[in-house]
């Protein structure tokens, strides 16, 4: 059996109930066999079984009191993968979905990603199964501040550095930038990230994650001789990520037809009106299908998978995780899908994904695509370190230039190891290497 094998197996048998962790882990490794089993430094090293265990786990009680002075539990976590490039960078995600699980994998993930962006930046993810949605302001500020009362004991600037996620906004940073300054007294903005601009936060960051992966593919289309112009793209999501895509899509001359959200999906033929669907979803924090309202020619269907069997030549899947499985795969390649843009953490499962490059599409792998948002909360704590604010054109230069360097690692990966145009392998090969020789460097820990 090979080392590899050996390794899986053990992540298996020890973490037996975390299916989403497995299957990244499995997805990661499989696709750097061939770099693992021609060195066998790695194996005598232990490198992998290091790899697939964080630092640290910690899970913790969240009680906050409803506007009915009922009290509420709910569960935090914040997982510290692997600091060996940079103190420990990641996002929170308030969602009913959110088990250690899902944060394992996510910050597994964010370990490879933050070290394609060039920047010294280690992983972490964290959260809570708290739901906003459907939340007075009272009950998102009380809740957040019982957060970070126990979360606060594991960050700093240069320990671990939080953002947003899914449910995490630019509201739900404030309150908890604030209860960490209340409770530490002092004043430290690069603690956390995606902050306001009028207390340390940097423009463009907003749009980072979505802007940045538009360049990632617009990279990875001119590759194989092809652009945004003309092309019909659909969006999963209609979140940050989501909407900028959609916003810097646009303005490459795509023509976005559809965007959905939990409840489901718009189509509009004739393109999205973006001004629409930011009024809708950052101010109004509506649901999708209000967009008829000032588009009566658009369709609104239930159901948010829908989107995906829609007639299109890029998908942007920038929703959630396992947004796309074999069905929705199968569903993007009778209609003429070509290529796939993953805006989301993991939103193609296995199977989806192994169906979609043996079957020719191209697909810019959401380790480096998305890795825009990350990069930008790094250059986010450099202006704070250094007491700066860029402007946006010099933060949104910064930004392409990150992304463009990230493709040319992960397009150079790929074909040093015969992977040509499997854009999802070099992503993790060239991430592998370089946190493989770094926790090499530092001994063992």
């Amino acid at each position: 059996m090979s080392y590899i094998s050996r390794a899986i197996d053990t992540a298996k048998s020890r973490n037996p109930n975390e299916s989403e962790f497995l299957q990244v882990v499995e997805e990661m490794f499989e696709s750097i066999h061939v770099v693992v089993e021609s060195n066998p430094l790695y194996e005598e090293s232990g490198i992998l079984e290091r790899m697939l265990e964080p630092d640290r786990q910690i899970l913790f009680r969240v009680s906050w009191v409803d506007d009915n002075g009922k009290v509420q539990v709910n569960r935090g976590f914040r997982v510290q993968f692997n600091n060996s490039i940079g103190p420990y960078k990641g996002g929170l995600r308030f969602h009913p979905s959110v088990n250690l699980s899902i944060m394992k994998s996510l910050a597994f993930e964010q370990v490879f990603k933050n070290s394609l962006t060039g920047l010294p930046i280690g992983g972490g993810k964290g959260g809570s199964d708290f739901d906003p949605k459907g939340k007075s302001e009272g009950e998102v500020m009380r809740f957040c501040q019982s957060f970070m009362i126990e979360l606060h004991r594991y960050l700093g600037h240069n320990l671990d550095v939080p953002a947003g996620d899914i449910g995490v906004g630019m509201r739900e940073i404030g309150y908890l930038f604030g209860q960490h300054k209340r409770i530490k007294n002092v004043f430290e903005p690069s603690v956390i990230t995606g902050k306001g601009i009028n207390y340390g936060g940097s423009l463009a960051r907003k749009e980072a994650t979505g802007y940045g992966l538009i360049y990632y593919v617009r990279e990875m289309l001119k590759d194989n001789n092809e652009s945004f112009e003309g092309k019909n793209v659909i969006i999963s999501g209609s979140g940050n990520v989501a909407l900028y895509a959609c916003e810097k899509a646009q303005q490459y001359g795509a023509k976005v037809i559809a965007m959905c959200d939990s409840s489901g999906y718009i189509y509009d033929k004739e393109g999205i009106d973006l001004e629409t669907m930011k009024r809708i979803k950052e101010r109004e924090r509506k649901r999708i299908s209000e967009y008829v309202k000032d588009h009566p020619k658009a369709e609104y269907h239930e159901g948010q998978k829908g989107i995906f069997n829609l007639k299109c030549d890029i998908a942007l899947p920038c929703a959630t995780q396992y947004d796309i499985g074999i069905e929705e795969a199968t569903s993007l390649k009778n209609n003429g899908c070509f290529a796939i843009g993953e805006g989301a953490n993991m939103p193609c499962t296995n199977e989806a994904t192994t169906y979609l490059l043996e079957n020719s599409f191209l697909i810019a792998p959401a380790k480096a695509a998305n890795a825009g948002g990350v990069a930008t909360s790094a250059l986010e704590m450099s202006q704070n370190n250094m007491g700066l604010y860029w402007t946006f054109p010099e933060v949104n230069d910064k930004l392409d230039h990150i992304m463009v360097n990230i493709f040319n690692a992960t397009k150079k990966a790929a074909a040093d190891y015969g992977f040509s145009k499997n854009y999802s392998a070099g992503a993790n090969i060239a991430s592998f290497l370089k946190i493989s020789e770094v926790m090499l460097n530092q001994g063992i820990y």
